[in-house]
């Protein structure tokens, strides 16, 4: 197993003794990393600390500040640890318990694989003051520690760390899930929040303000029930359709979940290994981690279908030159999503400071912390756009003959609109519940259309995404009329195992899928219809009406 930001479990160091004290086992390390617990045996080199405490005075005070001013070491230059994954040996402890120590009155950090708690160091013993450990509480701060001091010297901070004896003990150890133990793709989510970082799991699970539309999301889907047929020989399934004139052998997609590398080193590479593996359909996000030719370039079929999202940049030289990419990629339709004209407020996710600075290889957009918070969401997508209109459909239309799609629909009047002016798919999604809280899940929409705009139905394709969990989710989606479904959490959290985890997922549905079909009754998609449904605890959700006086008209 490799992560998004591999960082290392470390043996934890007494403040008494240069040799290292083991926690208690953690038997559930074996696919982290290891590092050496040895330490150079030379004798230590004079250092402007020591020299310091002997000058004293205006002396101690001029070495320090010439010291420290010319080897000054900023914070975003701290990298990812690129050692392989190798076996962990007993008493390794795991960088997501370190990270819980980041605060000034418990504050460990790592040094060159080693933890120290430097809580009282760092106010009562370190000659720099509290401030430069204390900003690298509960992280690796060997890239900083380094150039300051030479190797020897991390003896010297042993020797004034107080130890955290007992500490990993005390505490009730999250066990890392094995991908054989996963039957569902809920299983997923408590296993990613154990192996992702906090920030990175932060980002990928928050929603917006309260989380209404989040939960609303996940909840609508069992509101809905089936009323299945019997006595149909259902011995043969067959779950392949089509999106757009391309042939899928599941009616789902991987949806435009940005930063995937932030959950494995693979990224959108990944995805697309398994995507092609299984004969899916990989949509990809403006806000990727790899580059857009790597992503495609890691197909594992030569027919493999490859959708792309778009955020349209405010330089829209910068957008025209990716939707060149786009065309000479072969890539097969465009989806521009039109629900991000700003953030969505994700508080879990502003309120967690990025351990590192991270890059979509598509847009540029960095991860980086404000006077807002460190809100990966917000902080990759000031790029976008926030004049898109209906205006600039025309303008795609010239740079790119590939079907168009709009992703991001939520009203049955936009999707009116979007039929009428010959858009060829309607992506409806609330983006996750990452945007507008409390607006509405894409099954009301769906649901909206089917009473409201019928119509909308036969003019154009129409897909969806939101809190779609379960096979019977996507067989419900298209009994109502979607033409496909889409999943992004589900298959960032798959991704924390590699590609394999990704395959998983993707058999997990397809079983889920087939049975569903079996039990209701049908061998076949196009025998999925509404009528197949009851939908009547929704009914109350949805407008009986459109708006007479509607002012976007």
């Amino acid at each position: 197993m490799s992560r998004a930001i591999p960082f290392r479990p470390v043996r934890l160091w007494s403040a008494a003794r240069s040799t290292p004290r083991l926690a208690r086992p953690q038997s559930h390390l074996q696919s982290t990393r290891n590092v050496s617990s040895h330490t150079s045996a030379s004798a230590p080199r004079p250092h402007p600390h020591r020299l310091a405490l002997q000058l004293g005075g205006a002396a101690a005070l001029s070495l320090l500040s010439y010291y420290y001013l010319s080897n000054r070491v900023k914070l975003d230059e701290i990298v990812d640890d690129p050692s392989p994954p190798t076996p962990v040996g007993e008493g390794l402890i795991p960088f997501g318990e370190v990270q819980k120590h980041n605060t000034p009155e418990d504050c460990w950090v790592v040094i060159n694989g080693k933890v120290y708690d430097l809580t009282e160091f760092a106010t009562s013993g370190h000659p720099g003051g509290a401030a430069p450990i204390q900003r690298v509480a509960g992280r690796d701060a060997s890239a900083i520690f380094n150039p300051l001091h030479p190797p020897e010297q991390s003896r010297t901070v042993s020797t004034r760390a107080r130890a955290a004896q007992g500490d990993l003990g005390e505490k009730e150890q999250e066990r890392e899930i094995s991908l054989a133990e996963i039957i569902g793709l809920p299983d997923f989510d408590a296993a990613a929040k154990v192996k992702l970082t906090g920030k990175a799991w932060a980002y990928m699970s928050s929603g917006a303000t309260d989380q209404c539309s989040l939960d609303l999301n996940r909840h609508s889907w069992n509101s809905v029930l089936f009323r299945p047929r019997i006595l149909i020989d259902v011995d043969v399934v067959d779950t392949s359709t089509k999106m757009l004139g391309h042939s899928t052998e599941l009616p789902f997609f991987i949806s435009p979940a940005g930063m995937a590398g932030l959950a494995h080193p693979i990224a959108e590479r990944g995805l697309a290994r398994a995507a092609g593996q299984a004969g899916v359909i990989q949509m990809v996000s403006t806000n990727a981690s790899a580059p857009l030719a790597e992503i495609v370039g890691s197909k594992t079929r030569p027919d493999q279908t490859f959708f792309m999202q778009l955020y349209v940049d405010r330089n829209r030289s910068k957008s025209e030159k990716l939707l060149e990419t786009i065309n000479e990629l072969g890539m097969k339709a465009i989806f521009v999503t039109v629900d991000a004209h700003a953030p969505g407020k994700r508080e879990a996710d502003e309120r967690s400071r990025a351990e590192i600075e991270v890059a979509s290889g598509i847009s540029g957009g960095k991860i980086a912390t404000d006077s807002k918070g460190g809100g990966i969401g917000r902080s990759v997508g000031g790029f976008i756009d926030p004049k898109l209109s209906w205006k600039d459909i025309e303008w795609l239309r010239k740079h790119t003959k590939l079907p168009i799609g709009l992703k991001g629909v939520q009203s049955v009047e936009d999707a009116k609109k979007a039929a009428a002016m010959g858009i060829e798919a309607i992506y409806l999604s609330n983006h996750g519940g990452r945007a507008l809280d409390t607006a509405p899940p894409s099954l009301y929409t769906l649901m909206e259309i089917n009473k409201l705009a019928p119509e909308v139905l036969e003019k154009c394709e129409i897909y969806l995404d939101g809190g779609i969990r379960r096979g019977t989710d996507v067989v419900k989606a298209l009994c109502l009329g979607a033409k496909g479904v889409g999943l992004g959490r589900p298959f960032l959290y798959s991704l924390t195992y590699g590609p394999e985890g990704v395959s998983h997922a993707i058999e997990i549905l397809r079983d889920e899928i087939q049975t569903t079909m079996r039990l209701l009754g049908v061998n076949r998609i196009d025998q999925l219809g509404p009528h197949l449904l009851n939908t009547r605890p929704l009914e109350s959700q949805i407008l009986d009406q459109l708006p007479k006086n509607d002012p976007f008209k």
